[in-house]
């Protein structure tokens, strides 16, 4: 017989975000419920490890204060997020130049005045600067739900689209873009592609204070004692029970599988995995700071393998030890030959500095970091499979921290109306969230 340790109405199968957001709706409903997860910590890809007094995430993934599931799920009230500067930093021919910092038409214009003395930023002048300051309201004034009954097609395509001179898309939008949606290519839905930049409009690109990993740890710190079961692997599952290699079977009345894409499919035969994009990320140590603002720093260029770069101790001091700094560089695809002398070198020309004193502290290479979005896509794979059967994650609509929080509401959502329980927020905020 069962023990109640062994029995939960709702087995979630997998910690990380979207299995633990799921997690909260569901207790807060009065269901109880049993988070199993393989691995000895939550978080799945928001991992984040410590070296040496720095505090390194996996993946490198950069959030937005505009995700409306940072502010609406329960557990993460109070998580302590840490901005970038406004906009970004664009590294093109020697130069650095900051854009897409004004949230209007007017105050991107009377930004571009002010640059009229300087050299001419390479996504254009005073005029192209004041469009773009537009394009960006616009996209912060307009409602999701109008985003996504756009045409669709791929990113790279729809780019050419937005009343934007080339020099302008090729210059902030290409490289700012490829860096949200981990896609140098930029085949990403356009729908994606769009909600992508309304949130880089709406909000200020931020990280969680103390790593990637502090945001799936307060949510798990903040479930009821005992939920979250760490170190269990499952190995088969169905809507009545899932059975562990270790420690035995679990009953439940129903099944959600949170677990990656290609995880859930071996559990879930028959279940769609899509490709994926590859991230490299480059942690170094240097004994002074390279650059005294906390931005992202983009290469317009494209002239070496870095994507993304950005001087991560500016941005949250937590993640490296007193004096010294962090430098977190992202690559995107497959990463080049002698790797960590080709990130320097280019390192060396974004920042300007030499590179020769600093120490690599780690690389974290993942050829399944992010679920690809090519178009079409569809922004709300169901996850509903049938009754007593569901899955979420970021792979079932957006591949990001918002995604994934989203899907496991969506999940939770379709349990308590099977349970026959009446979730406590309307249908509508479903739709209009992203």
């Amino acid at each position: 017989m069962l023990t109640t340790a062994h029995h939960a109405d709702v087995v979630i199968v997998g910690a990380g975000v979207a299995g633990l957001s799921a997690a909260h709706q569901l207790t807060s409903a009065g269901v109880t419920v049993g988070v199993l997860e393989a691995a000895p910590y939550v978080g799945g890809r928001m991992a984040t490890e410590e070296v040496d007094g720095f505090r390194l995430d996996r993946i490198g993934q950069v959030l937005s204060t505009a995700y409306p599931e940072l502010l609406r799920t329960p557990g993460l009230k109070g998580l302590p997020l840490r901005t970038f500067s406004p906009g970004v930093l664009v590294h093109s021919e020697g130069r650095r130049y900051r854009a897409g910092e004004a949230g209007s038409a007017r105050g991107a214009l009377s930004a571009a005045r002010a640059l009229a003395g300087t050299s001419r930023p390479p996504f254009g002048g005073a005029l192209d600067q004041a469009r773009l300051g537009a394009a960006l309201g616009r996209f912060a004034a307009t409602p999701v739900h109008r985003l996504m009954t756009r045409p669709e097609r791929p990113a790279a395509e729809a780019l050419s689209g937005r009343g934007l001179p080339p020099r302008t898309v090729n210059g902030f939008l290409r490289p700012l873009l490829s860096a949200l949606l981990s896609d140098p290519e930029l085949t990403t839905s356009s729908r994606c592609a769009d909600l992508a930049l309304r949130g880089f409009a709406r909000g200020r690109l931020c990280v969680p204070e103390g790593g990637a990993s502090a945001l799936p740890e307060l949510l798990a710190a903040t479930l009821p004692p005992g939920t979250v079961r760490t170190g269990v692997r499952v190995t088969g599952a169905s809507t009545t029970s899932v059975t562990t290699e270790d420690h035995g079977t679990f009953g439940c009345r129903s099944l959600l599988l949170a677990t990656g894409a290609r995880a859930a499919a071996g559990l879930l035969p028959g279940l769609r995995v899509p490709p994926f994009h590859r991230v490299t990320v480059f942690h170094h140590a240097a004994p002074t700071s390279p650059l005294a603002d906390p931005a992202l720093l983009l290469d317009a260029d494209r002239s070496g393998p870095v994507s993304h770069t950005a001087v991560l101790s500016e941005v949250d001091p937590s993640r490296a030890p007193h004096g010294r700094s962090l430098i977190s560089s992202t690559v995107l695809g497959t990463p080049p030959q002698d790797p960590d002398r080709a990130v320097r070198a280019h390192l060396a020309r974004l920042y300007g500095v030499s590179t020769a004193d600093w120490e690599l502290l780690a690389v974290h290479h993942d050829r399944e970091a992010v679920p690809a979005m090519p178009a079409p896509h569809d922004l709300r794979r169901p996850v509903r499979l049938l009754a007593g059967l569901y899955v979420c994650g970021d792979h079932r609509e957006t591949s990001t921290v918002q995604g994934a929080l989203h899907s496991g509401r969506r999940a939770a959502h379709e349990i308590l109306l099977d349970f026959g329980i009446q979730p406590g927020y309307a249908a509508g905020a479903l739709r209009e969230a992203a």
